[in-house]
């Protein structure tokens, strides 16, 4: 007796064995090839068993369909679903199904239904789309609750018509802790990433261009946005209501109103960010006819011959920052804007240190009574406006910097004193205050400016 025991154990070893290279020999078998000619490919997904990988052939494929097992779905150079233009044309209701390597088109417009080119049900855990080109649906890809979703590698193109908040979003993201939207190229439509009611989100090398906002965070906690680049935008990355996030690496490229934004944004890491501006046409934007609305920014010019010529400064703000607190701003870079950083309302507890702010025409807008040291630990910001002198060679400015003075303050309040610039008595105003100190306003000051900028960020945008 006792020889049998091992005997058997032996042969259920061999009997597992066995089995198991048979699964591994059925999953490996079990590619099914889709020709564009099917009957349906419904049908075929509906047939299919977890694990299975279906191939599409070049062609155009009928959609809506609907991926209810673990399988994936991925099709050959030249391979599209389209849709009837009603409803998404994908959804994906299993966890750990795949999309990849496919076109999707022809998605409803109904912005209620959220009409999307791949909707991803909350069931669908873990699911991912990745290497495919969404192009001409409202929505181009909607994680809807489902945990550690991925949207990867896709180039996602939105509606080019009509009006901009009438267009879904490339990717819109609610209530999906753990998901990730990395490494795709989005364009058109109204924002690039939108994300609600979310935790633990990870957005990360994606490009966006020719939308309302890059990147929309609404409610979401604890993520990391790092290494996008936006380029042309309305506005760069509006991050509102949202806490604890790490904002790393990222550029707004010439965007039309604001590069980054905080709006109840609190206890932030912001660091190495790139904001960069400077003379805009004003017609690149009217050229866009109806997607140009007075939500944000320039409107029409009265004179459509002086629109084609007119330009202004963009973004008007690199960085405005509305009563958000406990923020660290640290090495990041402002160049080009008509303002570098407006601060406002009630923002407390914030850190300014190693910035760069370079020829914006107004370094800083804060118009407030409360004095604000922009340095810490002996280190503040570069500022290219600085006058001053480092004789002891530390890489500290010998004296205190000031950006705003008490005719900046004037200007903010009453725009129409500009007509008085440079006349002898605002001259003789910002005398006065080099002379009596006293007289100088509540506001910014930097106790320990960079004599020289520090190093630029360069973001890394997608991979390859």
């Amino acid at each position: 007796m006792a020889e049998a025991r091992p005997c058997a154990r032996r042969a259920l070893v061999a009997l597992a064995a066995c089995a198991a290279a048979l699964a591994a020999s059925r999953a490996e078998a079990e590619r099914v090839a889709v020709s564009s000619g099917a009957a349906s490919l419904q049908d075929a997904l509906d047939a299919a068993a977890d694990g299975d990988a279906l191939v599409l052939a070049p062609g155009t494929h009928a959609g809506p369909i609907v991926v209810r097992k673990r399988l994936t779905l991925e099709g050959e150079p030249g391979a599209w679903i389209e849709g009837p233009g009603r409803g998404s044309v994908v959804r994906i209701e299993a966890a750990g199904a795949s999309m990849r390597n496919l076109g999707v088109r022809g998605s409803g417009t109904d912005l209620e239904a959220m009409d999307s080119g791949v909707f991803i049900e909350r069931t669908a855990i873990g699911a991912r789309v990745e290497g495919s080109r969404l192009e001409g649906n409202l929505f181009g890809v909607y994680v809807h609750g489902a945990k550690n979703a991925v949207v990867a590698h896709n180039v996602i193109v939105g509606l080019r018509s009509g009006r901009m908040n009438e267009a879904g979003n490339g990717v819109s993201v609610w209530n999906a802790p753990g998901a990730e939207v990395t490494d795709n190229d989005m364009s058109f439509g109204r924002d690039g990433i939108f994300s609600i009611s979310s935790s633990r989100n990870l957005f990360a090398r994606n490009r966006f261009h020719d939308l309302r906002f890059a990147v929309h965070y609404m409610y979401t906690n604890d993520s990391e946005i790092s290494d996008n680049v936006s380029t042309g935008n309305a506005v760069g990355y509006a991050l509102m209501f949202s806490n604890r996030l790490v904002v790393r690496g990222n550029a707004s490229d010439h965007d039309r109103d604001q590069g980054f934004v905080f709006n109840y944004a609190n206890g932030s890491q912001v660091s190495g960010n790139l904001a960069v501006g400077g003379p805009q046409p004003i017609a690149r934007w009217l050229s866009r006819g109806a997607r140009l609305d007075s939500e944000h920014g320039v409107g029409p010019a009265s004179d459509p011959e002086e629109a084609s010529t007119a330009t202004r400064v963009g973004p008007e703000k690199c960085v405005f920052i509305y009563n958000s607190n406990q923020n660290r701003f640290r090495d990041n870079w402002f160049e080009g804007c008509e303002i570098g950083v407006h601060f406002t309302a009630g923002s407390e507890g914030n850190v300014m240190s190693g910035n760069a702010f370079v020829r914006n025409r107004n370094q800083v807008k804060y118009v407030g009574s409360r004095f604000l040291d922009w340095s810490q630990d002996g280190r503040g910001n570069y500022w290219s406006d600085n006058p001053g002198f480092d004789l002891n060679g530390d890489g500290i400015a010998d004296t205190a910097f000031r950006p705003n003075d008490i005719v900046d303050k004037a200007l903010w309040t009453a725009p129409a004193a500009k007509i008085l610039l440079n006349s002898p008595a605002i001259q003789a105003i910002r005398w006065a205050q080099a002379q009596f100190p006293a007289l100088l306003p509540g506001g910014v000051i930097d106790s320990k400016p960079l004599i020289a900028p520090p190093p630029k960020p360069k973001p890394r945008g997608p991979a390859s």
